[in-house]
């Protein structure tokens, strides 16, 4: 079998945070000896969450089972799902933006035994359907947890409540013009439509 070398656009940043996570999700089980140190494993992880790598080519190129490496990306999943802010928490951050950009994306996903529910007919593939705030700049601020595809943007944004956290929070916020019909009926009223390829909402 053959091999090269590939990169994942990350800093380095992202992987030793992982790994922290996971030594001290290890020392806290005082799990046993595995074949991947933390290191090892967030790389496998992110190779896995970032570059779309497969189960089969990742146990191959780090010499694992590949039910060892599902293991390891699930676990990985987990407890980056477990330090991950509720929007609440990061309403704190959000209220102190000048504004706020928020856009729904479709992560595509494997087809499942129950598809139909993750279709996605405006994309026209099966995924999942992921709200996003963000701050000027596009740096990522709060990511909702995911629906499935089928989900309107509309619909989310109200089943993850961003609707009331936004309006409660006055931020004004940026959304293109698919999700602007949250903001139109959201704010009722109070929002206001710009020209061109965004909508501003004044919440």
């Amino acid at each position: 079998m053959l091999s090269y070398p590939s990169t994942i656009s990350l800093s380095s940043r992202t992987p030793n945070h992982l790994a922290d996570l996971i030594r001290a999700h290890r020392n806290q089980h005082r799990s046993r000896w595995r074949r991947l140190g933390p290191g090892r494993q967030a790389l496998l992880a992110l190779a896995h969450l970032r570059n779309g790598d497969t189960y089969t080519r990742l146990a191959a190129g780090f010499e694992i089972g590949v039910a060892t490496a599902w293991r390891y990306v699930q676990e990985a999943i987990m407890l980056l799902a477990a330090v991950a802010e509720d929007l609440a928490t990061a309403m704190r951050r959000i209220r102190r933006l000048a504004y706020a950009i928020l856009d729904g994306t479709l992560i595509p996903i494997d087809r499942v035994a129950d598809q139909r529910p993750y279709y996605s007919g405006k994309h026209k593939q099966h995924g999942v359907n992921v709200q996003v705030i963000a701050d000027a700049a596009g740096r990522l601020i709060w990511a909702s947890p995911a629906l499935p595809g089928s989900a309107h943007d509309l619909t989310a944004a109200r089943i993850h409540g961003i609707i009331d956290a936004l309006t409660s929070g006055n931020v004004m916020t940026f959304a293109d013009k698919t999700s602007h019909a949250v903001c139109c009926q959201a704010a009722a009223g109070s929002s206001r439509w710009s020209s061109g390829a965004n909508a501003m909402c004044s919440w």
